[in-house]
């Protein structure tokens, strides 16, 4: 499977970069080609240039074609467009599908994302623990490496979730958090010893609890995109597809059990009738009953009208 280490140019993704995306897209899909002249359409450097292209395309933002032109992608202009659903990044459902694009990508993953909330099975993360794991998995996969890229490939997946600050809790201006913070899904747990000479390291862990900002419409999109990119030939999905396979909902998004079985079980309802869950003594299983080509994305956001 292609990994993505970098690309990143270990810049976590800003509020600003997405909107900025979509805008000098639009106007020349081939904004990229030349990265003198995107640095003048984004007003930033050459490497925030790289970034920003590499968090559109992974984002889901927007594609690359061989000639070096962009187009945008059914979700980016949904989302982002003129008459998009939230193109300043104003709702945290927005982040939470971030979220969901950065950790799902069946094509080309990113590393840190797919295995630290897929294959991560320690309660806590540290850096030092990670970086082992990491250079191991990149020698099985026999991809030569170095210590200083898999370092900066944890660290931009780190800081894409903990905010940095200073120590009077003023965000550095040369160092603003990406939006994705908001979502508190990792937080500091405390720290510990990290070697002989007495240095100390952070230690993190994910927030394995309810989520209420990730609304019943948002979790059947998720639930329809993971059926639809991993099980496509599946009839059912078991409540242990959704709970901990690969890439499933309540590995992404790091839902207890006891939250996860509560969403299925109001599924039929919040869904529309377009899945419903069955469980019995023998079996817990989830059916899709209705539309295969239902407009989840727009569901997740018209639901605001009623609220």
């Amino acid at each position: 499977m292609p990994f993505r280490f970098s690309g990143h140019e270990t810049f976590p993704c800003r509020y600003s970069w997405l909107p900025k995306a979509y805008v000098a897209i639009t106007a020349d899909p081939r904004v990229f080609a030349d990265e003198d002249r995107a640095m003048i359409s984004l007003g930033v450097g050459k490497n925030m240039v790289r970034a920003i292209r590499f968090w559109a395309q992974v984002a889901g933002l927007a594609d690359g074609a061989v000639d070096g032109s962009y187009r945008m992608t059914s979700f980016g202009q949904a989302v982002f467009g003129k008459d998009g659903f939230d193109p300043f990044l104003e709702d945290i459902r927005t982040l939470w599908l971030i979220h969901w694009r950065l950790a799902t990508n069946v094509d080309e993953p990113l590393f840190a994302w797919d295995y630290l909330l897929n294959r991560w099975q320690h309660p806590e993360i540290s850096r030092a623990g990670v970086l082992r794991v990491f250079q191991q998995e990149a020698e099985r996969l026999e991809r030569k490496l170095s210590r200083v890229t898999l370092e900066q490939h944890f660290d931009t997946f780190l800081h894409s979730y903990v905010p940095t600050r200073s120590r009077k809790g003023d965000i550095q201006e040369d160092n603003l958090d990406c939006p994705l913070v908001e979502l508190e899904l990792i937080q500091k747990v405390g720290e510990r010893k990290a070697d002989r000479a007495g240095r100390r390291e952070p230690i993190y862990a994910f927030r394995r609890e309810q989520k209420p900002d990730i609304t019943p419409e948002l979790f059947v999109y998720c639930l329809d995109d993971f059926w639809r990119e991993r099980r496509r030939t599946e009839q059912t999905l078991t409540f242990r597809d959704l709970s901990v396979a690969h890439g499933s909902p309540g590995q992404v998004f790091k839902l207890p059990e006891s939250d996860l079985r509560e969403r299925l079980e109001r599924l039929e309802t919040d869904s529309d009738g377009s899945f419903c869950y069955r469980e019995s003594a023998a079996t817990q299983q989830v059916v899709r009953t209705g539309e295969t080509d239902k407009d989840f994305l727009s569901a997740i956001y018209l639901s605001a009208v009623g609220a």
